[in-house]
């Protein structure tokens, strides 16, 4: 205890070396997703091919149904690639 420096009314106002308790503007206001519409199409489609996939292990495992949501990860990748989804990170 004897190595900490300043006493508890001076650190109290503080959370770090950042001093993260100020904050500039206010906080209620929300930041928009980022990536165009077309690009969160192309990640739905990935998604559901990934949940179908993952329906078929766990109810079988059912290899045609796996293998239906593996060929829609594919297809939305080439559809991803296809609308530059990697040129929308900002």
């Amino acid at each position: 205890m004897a190595d900490q420096s300043g006493t508890m009314a001076q650190t109290a106002g503080t959370t770090g070396s950042h001093a993260l308790d100020v904050q500039s503007g206010l906080s209620h206001i929300h930041e928009e997703n980022h990536g165009r519409p077309v690009s969160w199409v192309a990640v739905t489609i990935i998604v559901v091919g990934f949940i179908i996939g993952g329906i078929a292990m766990v109810t079988g495992p059912t290899w045609w149904l796996f293998w239906a949501g593996a060929g829609i990860v594919v297809i939305g990748s080439i559809f991803a690639a296809a609308v530059r989804v990697f040129d929308d990170w900002y």
